[in-house]
């Protein structure tokens, strides 16, 4: 049975992350989003359960208790975590799993599973990220100098990633994002079990 490998995926507030998984996720087939717990207040347009699971502060602290999180990490006022039942489960199945994590859950997934892969997702420059910020109208400008301080420590941490894409033009980063996983379905350790019965016939 071939077991799914697990993507963590990061970048700056703006970078655009979440548009390029969302594509990414519909068009390959065999991969899925870890959908997270978060503590923070749900936006416009939003679904609980699709986009994330949100719970109360109390709840998820209870959670933690529990020892159900694979990471967990503050970001802001709000505390992120992700369930390691259903990350396990998923890949169990043999599905591919992106976790869309900060740098700090990064260093704890990789401490707990190294054979995981990771992606920092890099804006073009710092004006564009800017323009991004402002153009998605959820912040006001103190929100967003905020979130643009915080980019550069994130950034700061690319050096701790596997692989790096820039996000200037959308449809190149895909077919990057798309390249690294169908890249990694082709190692021979995973074409094995698959390959088996063809590799017994070729060598009959």
């Amino acid at each position: 049975m071939n077991i799914g490998k697990l993507y963590i995926i990061s970048a700056p507030s703006g970078a655009g992350k979440t548009s390029l998984v969302k594509q990414l996720v519909a068009d390959l087939d065999l991969l899925s989003v870890s959908v997270s717990h978060t503590t923070r207040p749900m936006r416009p347009g939003e679904v609980h359960g699709q986009d994330y699971y949100f719970v109360s502060a109390a709840d998820f602290q209870a959670m933690r208790e529990q020892q159900a999180f694979l990471e967990h990490a503050q970001v802001f006022d709000n505390f992120y975590g992700t369930a390691q039942k259903t990350v396990e489960d998923n890949l169990k199945q043999g599905l591919d799993v992106i976790l869309e994590i900060d740098w700090q859950g990064a260093e704890q997934i990789k401490k707990l599973l190294p054979d995981s892969l990771s992606i920092f997702i890099l804006p073009p420059s710092t004006d564009v990220l800017l323009q991004r910020l402002r153009n998605r109208g959820q912040d006001d400008e103190q929100t967003i100098a905020r979130r643009m301080r915080d980019a550069v420590t994130e950034i700061s941490h690319h050096d701790e990633f596997d692989y790096l894409v820039v996000n200037d033009v959308f449809a190149q980063a895909l077919t990057e994002l798309k390249s690294i996983i169908i890249a990694n379905r082709l190692i021979r350790q995973r074409q094995l079990n698959k390959l088996r019965p063809l590799l017994t016939a070729l060598l009959e």
